[in-house]
């Protein structure tokens, strides 16, 4: 099968977040299984036009600003003679809407609406013309019939999409990790954390991951308990607004990473006792997944995205949305009750082996082929 895939940055972006390791996870195992894949991306500071990643062909046009209008126009005048099988629409953003303008078979995969939390990352004008797009374009142009089939990981997106009128032809495939990174510590949870406890947080370090909650939290822990630590990591321009209120706070045990590679996560949930998230808005939590499968209990607030990964009271903790005070004190009840931590550590293991990125491909594919040949294949 000949794949055209786009999305407004690739893996090798520096600004690349979940949607794009859920895309590049996809795509090189269909590579891998002997599909031609082709990424089409905008470009960035010090990237190539043309790349290959894990014979994945990447073709990087236009820039952040212009990508879906580039797009348009390379597709018109260049992809559509490439004779492609089916197009993958991942909508990020601005909705490109291909299924408008492309007769060939469309899957558009949508994370989840980021409605008002682009004015957490944007400037007023960008976010509002951002905030209306979206509105539109999934309100008028991604209802049921036109796109051939539209993903999603979590049924909290799907509820979401359903809001703005798309009712038919949508699927649910949940994210997956990659279960081979992870060292076993064969359910032993105490022979890998630090003595001291440790509160880690990694993902994007963004405004609207609102990690300034996790620091007003962690204030009130270290009232309780001295000895706490935290850790904060990951790739993200928010690091000094964060350090300065760290400082306000006078907070003198927290660690800022910054970007890490795999190993470096793999060290971090080695410490971890608790995995926090209080992000605004996500699609469904690739890292707090990742954090059960190392044992790690989570605690985040209850939205959509995050309901649909943190089973309450099974793999974490499940807090109202804003509530400083309630997080600290779920985390608290998990630094300070061994027992309780122990059996959602459990949990969180059991739960992180439904997920991987090779059943997410081989639901993916199952998809293509019907969306492409018909051929309907019982879930």
């Amino acid at each position: 099968m000949k794949i055209l895939a786009q999305n407004w940055r690739d893996i090798k972006n520096p600004e690349a977040g979940g949607a794009e390791v859920h895309l590049y996870e996809i795509l090189r195992r269909l590579a891998k299984k002997g599909h031609q894949v082709t990424w089409v991306s905008s470009k960035f500071k010090g990237n190539k036009s043309l790349d290959k990643v894990d014979n994945i062909q990447i073709i990087r046009i236009g820039n952040k600003f212009n990508f879906n209008f580039v797009f348009f126009l390379h597709y018109l005048f260049r992809f559509r003679k490439q004779n492609f099988d089916v197009i993958i629409d991942d909508v990020s953003k601005v909705p490109l809407c291909v299924h408008l303008y492309s007769k060939k078979p469309t899957i558009a995969i949508i994370h989840h609406i980021h409605g008002k939390s682009v004015f957490d990352e944007l400037p007023d004008i960008m976010a509002w013309y951002v905030y209306i797009m979206e509105k539109i374009l999934l309100s008028w142009f991604y209802r049921s019939g036109l796109p051939y089939a539209i993903l999603t990981v979590s049924r909290s997106t799907k509820r979401e999409l359903m809001d703005f009128g798309i009712r038919e032809r949508i699927h649910i495939v949940h994210n997956g990790i990659n279960h081979n990174l992870f060292y076993s510590h064969n359910g032993n949870e105490t022979l890998s954390r630090t003595f001291s406890p440790t509160i880690v947080y990694f993902g994007r370090v963004k405004r609207y991951k609102r990690i300034d909650h996790i620091l007003r939290m962690f204030k009130l822990i270290k009232n309780k308990i001295p000895p706490a630590h935290l850790i904060i990591a990951g790739k993200g321009d928010n690091y000094k607004t964060l350090k300065n209120l760290s400082n306000s706070l006078k907070l003198n045990s927290v660690e800022f990473k910054g970007p890490i590679s795999e190993k470096e996560k793999i060290e971090i949930l080695k410490k971890a006792w608790v995995y926090v998230i209080t992000s605004r808005k996500e699609g469904w939590g690739i890292s707090l997944v990742e954090a059960n499968a190392y044992g790690v209990p989570v605690v985040g607030y209850d939205i959509p995205g995050l309901r649909d990964s943190i089973r309450e009271g099974y793999n974490g903790f499940l807090v109202e949305d804003g509530n400083i005070k309630e997080l600290a004190n779920k985390v608290m009840t998990l630094i300070e009750n061994p027992k309780i931590r122990r059996k959602l550590s459990h949990n969180a293991k059991k739960w992180a082996k439904r997920f991987s990125w090779d059943k997410s491909a081989e639901e993916f594919e199952r998809i293509l082929g019907e969306v492409v040949w018909g051929e309907k294949q019982s879930s």
